[in-house]
């Protein structure tokens, strides 16, 4: 295998999420030759920023893609950054560390049941991690849905200025037409 895919799931979501298994159905269907990487991501962010470091540094393929959904997608700017290579991003999070912390405290991962607790070195982790820019704009796909209910689509567009760009007006959060964007996400990225 020649590239790798990591597709980073959003904040106490998992690798089961349903945009996660029709992007796996649609590689393994497809492209036999691409490494697909969907971690389950520790929701305390002072756990997640290690292992998913760690995760992509044992990867031995030379190219490496990133995509991600919602906080994924602000991940996936990071790696792809930090790598200088290719990310889709999908209704991301755009330096969610203010936002993220209405969740200090005791929460409950809604896909898995998982309890933990966010605290302000969680935040600290997150904000360490945050970027002025997008430094690589021009290998950067945002998939946007105006209608999402939890991220203004706007804030996305001015932050990935330079960037490919495919809005879909109406939608949600869920980002409920990604089936239908499997063939721009595999030509944008070249598979």
């Amino acid at each position: 295998m020649s590239k790798s895919i990591f597709y980073f799931h959003g904040f106490m979501s998992s690798a089961e999420s349903s945009k996660a298994q029709v992007f796996k159905n649609f590689i393994e269907q497809n492209y036999q030759n691409i490494n697909l990487v969907i971690p389950n991501i520790c929701d305390k962010f002072t756990e997640a920023i290690p292992q998913l470091d760690e995760m992509i540094s044992k990867d031995k393929n030379i190219t490496k893609y990133f995509m991600g959904s919602s906080l994924g997608g602000f991940f996936a700017s990071y790696y792809a950054s930090l790598h200088k290579t290719k990310a889709v991003v999908i209704n991301p999070a755009i330096n969610p560390s203010e936002g993220l912390k209405s969740y200090l405290g005791f929460n409950e991962n809604y896909a898995n049941g998982n309890k933990f607790e966010l605290t302000g070195d969680d935040i600290a982790a997150i904000k360490s991690i945050e970027l002025d820019e997008i430094n690589n704009p021009r290998e950067t796909l945002l998939l946007c849905e105006s209608g999402d209910e939890v991220l203004n689509y706007i804030n996305a567009i001015e932050f990935y200025k330079g960037s490919f760009v495919n809005i879909n007006f109406g939608g949600d959060h869920s980002y409920s037409c990604f089936s239908e964007k499997l063939g721009t996400i595999s030509e944008f990225l070249e598979l």
